[in-house]
């Protein structure tokens, strides 16, 4: 098993083909922390998308008459190469995304547990046989794979969150088409292709395509082939294609963007809440979504957090991605640093308070904690994709659950209290699809539903909830007896 490098992984993977696209755009890879050169490949035009949508169609109808048994199999032995190969695919990471190595090993770990989740859906393609009201009739419903899945990655956790879409949909039966986001065309797509070529699974099932807007418009929605679009990324973006989705009649899982709140209630243990705020904020430099961009505390215990709080957000190693000991490498590329400073100058122009000010050095951007934050400030509204952080108070704890809601988003949520029955009915008052109780709000595990409210998505993933949203249900009634019609 040799190791795979960009020059290798940075192609068009259409229809088992290893190639060249045939649009206009020569599209670049760069390291984001030295800005180094990755490799190019030429975008895919709107006939090389058809042609592989038309791969995984054709390829979907071979894959589903496969023994369950031996698909499980093959999605199991794509986990075992995963292991084999991680070391390679944290250099990756690393090279592509300026991901740490500790982001890295939560990545592909997340990334096995799904897999692994994914490999018991070929054995849970179940029916049903249901009673009808009409003499002689058996009602039979099964669980049908849709088809074709077109999934649409983002930059932060790009090997995870297409994963997440690809693999769940493959162990439902289903073919898959993968638009990974410009900046990681490896992590995001190719890389997984690899992996599921080198586990068995037939080829052109699952086809990357590494393209632009301009190159294929809304075809990668509209595609009569594209019967689901999962998508994880921005608001904006997700609109225009839940839009799109409604428009061309098709069913559609959108992963969005968040503005998520750890709340410290007056009662918790400062030190553990400190430690779950800085994981949940810091963690591959802020850039995911479910990231606390609000650190909402009680008045009473604002200093004494507020100094610990600092103590530890200071002592982050900021740097190098390779570096063992970094925390903090760089953001994806500078127009994400600038769209962050400018926030952040923002905030600080509307009244807040630089208690830890950050600097900008390429595209790594070191820790900023902006205080004296009010719910009406652009800081405390807008997504923070990087290492900034927002602090409130509060003196109730209707006020901390009106705060908190106080956003278009509702992705994910954290409280920290020494009385969890306290904090649970809190828990259920918050406008979020996922809270979670003297923890951080990163959480994501492969058999509980993840999704968001309001401006954060629609639709849940993981578990049953994935096996929902890539199989259809077919109604087949079979009448043994000869039925009595009105007229005739």
């Amino acid at each position: 098993m040799r190791n795979y490098t960009f020059s290798d992984l940075i192609q068009q993977a259409i229809a088992g083909s290893w190639r060249d696209g045939n649009g206009k755009h020569r599209m670049k890879n760069s390291n984001p922390y030295s800005n180094q050169p990755l490799g190019d490949v030429q975008s895919a035009s709107a006939d090389d998308l058809d042609q592989a949508y038309e791969s995984a169609s054709r390829a979907q109808k071979e894959w589903i008459n496969i023994n369950p048994y031996q698909r499980r199999d093959m999605l199991l032995k794509t986990a075992q190469i995963l292991e084999k190969r991680e070391d390679e695919i944290t250099d990756l990471i690393i090279d592509e995304l300026g991901g740490t190595r500790l982001k890295a090993a939560f990545e592909i770990g997340l990334v096995k547990d799904m897999i692994k989740e994914a490999s018991t859906y070929p054995l849970r393609m179940d029916g049903q046989i249901l009673p009808s009201p009409v003499d002689g009739k058996e009602n039979r419903v099964y669980r049908m794979p849709v088809g074709v899945v077109g999934v649409i990655s983002p930059f932060n956790f790009p090997f995870y969150l297409s994963m997440k879409s690809v693999v769940t949909a493959i162990g439902a039966g289903n073919g898959v088409v993968i638009k990974p986001h410009e900046d990681t065309p490896v992590t995001g797509g190719t890389m997984i292709v690899n992996l599921f070529e080198e586990s068995g699974i037939p080829s052109g099932l699952v086809n990357t395509v590494i393209t632009q807007i301009s190159e294929i418009g809304d075809l990668f929605v509209s595609h009569p082939l594209n019967k689901v679009v999962s998508f994880t990324g921005s608001t904006t973006v997700g609109q225009k294609i839940g839009e799109l989705a409604g428009k061309y009649l098709k069913k559609a899982s959108l992963e969005l963007g968040g503005n998520s709140a750890l709340i410290v209630l007056e009662d918790a243990d400062i030190d553990y809440a400190v430690s779950a705020a800085v994981f949940s904020r810091f963690t591959h430099q802020g850039q995911i979504c479910m990231s606390a961009n609000r650190i909402i505390i009680h008045e009473s215990i604002k200093d004494a957090f507020l100094t610990k709080y600092k103590e530890v957000v200071s002592s982050l190693t900021v740097g190098n991605p390779r570096d063992d000991e970094t925390i903090i490498g760089p953001l994806i590329n500078k127009k994400q640093v600038d769209t962050l400073m400018e926030i952040v100058n923002k905030g600080i122009e509307e009244g807040a308070t630089p208690y830890l000010k950050g600097s900008v050095n390429g595209n790594v951007v070191s820790p900023t904690i902006l205080t004296d934050v009010k719910p009406d400030m652009t800081v405390a509204n807008q997504e923070l994709f990087g290492p900034v952080v927002s602090v409130l108070t509060f003196k109730t704890d209707e006020e901390a659950v009106k705060i908190a809601n106080a956003s278009d988003y509702g992705l994910s949520g954290a409280i920290h209290t020494e009385d969890v029955e306290r904090g649970a009915e809190l828990a259920k008052r918050m406008e979020t699809g996922m809270i979670h109780i003297n923890d951080g709000t990163i959480n994501d595990e492969p058999l509980v539903a993840f999704g968001g409210e309001k401006m954060s998505g629609v639709g849940r993933l993981n578990g049953s909830n994935s096996l929902d949203a890539f199989t259809t249900q077919k109604w087949i009634s079979v009448q043994h007896s000869k039925r009595a019609f009105p007229y005739s």
